[in-house]
Parts: C-alpha cells; sequence; structure tokens
C-alpha cells in the first residue's frame, strides 16, 4: 500500500496537482526529432518527446504521436522516416518546428535548416544535426487502453538502417554522447534538460554469481 505521505490519484478521474506530472515522473526523455516526405516529396519535420530505443542490434527506434500528424501519414504513405538529434546549439530550431502547420508548409524552411540526403531513404534529414538515423517502418501501431478501447495515440517504430555521426564526436572509437549537448525533454509545457560533460556518471555493470 502506498505511504500515507503520497499524493495517489487515479489518472482517469484527475491528478488534483497544478499540471499532470506524468511527463515531469517519466523525464527527461530524448527527441524524436522527425523528418518525412509525403508521397509528392513535400517535407516535415517535427519533434515528439515520446521517443527512445527498443532494440540493440538491429537497432529500432520508436516515437508516438497523439492525433493523426502530417509525420505519422507521411510514415505510412512513405515507410521511412528520419530521426535527427535534437542539440542546445539547434534548441531555437527545434522549438520553431512545433509549431501546428498545414502540410504544405516546410518546417525546414521555417527554421532555418539544411536538408541533407543519406544513402537507403528518400526522406530528407537535417544537415546540422550531429546525428541523423535513417530508418524503414516496421509497425504502426494504434494504442489501446486496459480495457481494449483505442485511444487517438499511434506508435511508430522504425529499424534504423544508417547512421551518419559528426566526426568531431567520436574520441578513440567512441561516440561521446555528452560532447554533443543533447537535450531532454522534462515537464510542463516547456521545460527540457541540457546533457553536458560535467553531468556524467560511470558504474561498473552488476554481476552477480551464478548458482
Amino acid at each position: 500500500m502506498a505511504s500515507q505521505d503520497a499524493h495517489s490519484y487515479e489518472p482517469r478521474s484527475g491528478h488534483g496537482l497544478k499540471h499532470d506530472p506524468f511527463n515531469a515522473i517519466v523525464g527527461p526523455r530524448p527527441i524524436g526529432w522527425i523528418s518525412t516526405a509525403s508521397a509528392d516529396g513535400a517535407a516535415n519535420l517535427a519533434p515528439y518527446s515520446y521517443f527512445n530505443g527498443f532494440n540493440y542490434f538491429p537497432p529500432i527506434i520508436g516515437f508516438s504521436t497523439i492525433g493523426w500528424k502530417d509525420t505519422i501519414a507521411n510514415v505510412e504513405a512513405t515507410g521511412e522516416f528520419c530521426w535527427n538529434l535534437a542539440t542546445k546549439a539547434l534548441a531555437h530550431e527545434m522549438n520553431l518546428t512545433c509549431a501546428p502547420s498545414p502540410p504544405e508548409i516546410d518546417e525546414f524552411v521555417v527554421a532555418g535548416l539544411t536538408k541533407t540526403y543519406g544513402r537507403l531513404v528518400k526522406t530528407p534529414m537535417v544537415l546540422e544535426s550531429p546525428v541523423s538515423f535513417e530508418c524503414k517502418l516496421t509497425q504502426l501501431i494504434r494504442l489501446k487502453l486496459a480495457d481494449g478501447a483505442e485511444v487517438d495515440t499511434w506508435l511508430i517504430l522504425g529499424e534504423v538502417v544508417a547512421v551518419h555521426i559528426d566526426k568531431d564526436y567520436i574520441a578513440d572509437g567512441v561516440y561521446e554522447t555528452a560532447n554533443a549537448h543533447p537535450i531532454l525533454r522534462a515537464g510542463r509545457l516547456g521545460d527540457y534538460f541540457e546533457v553536458a560533460p560535467e553531468a556524467m556518471f560511470t558504474m561498473d555493470r552488476a554481476n552477480w554469481p551464478v548458482g
């Protein structure tokens, strides 16, 4: 049983706080800065805060969107998308791509970003981003509640088929995560965290004796 000092609630009945704490508790979260293109080649770029990696090798990443947006329509139509690393240096540009806009608006142009293209997909990537993934759709899933009712949210999973890393962030054959200063989504309406080298610590992986 939860502590008597705990703030306990059932989400269906409301949280009873000034801001819903869920996004702040499940965080900070990596940002899925997803680029796509429509079947006729119109580019789209948008950040998604529900994003992560789901398989190591072959690498599979995923993101979800509340509501059927241009990104999902493009992925369904073409079977591909790209992920671009959002960094502190690109925070302003990433934020500009948050704004809702009609399909004919090119967020690359709005944010002053440069399109670049990879090897295996036709979707543009963000040249200014230090890391980009080319991805091919593996699953597009509509989420459901415990009682089986569908919700207005879709999960997109994609296999990473090509990776592009700025060599400045590779030292002695190791990608240095913190040196890119990635930004992560926190709670409320506009809270973020920055990953910096001074915030990193290391631990040896636990190795329990067998038997």
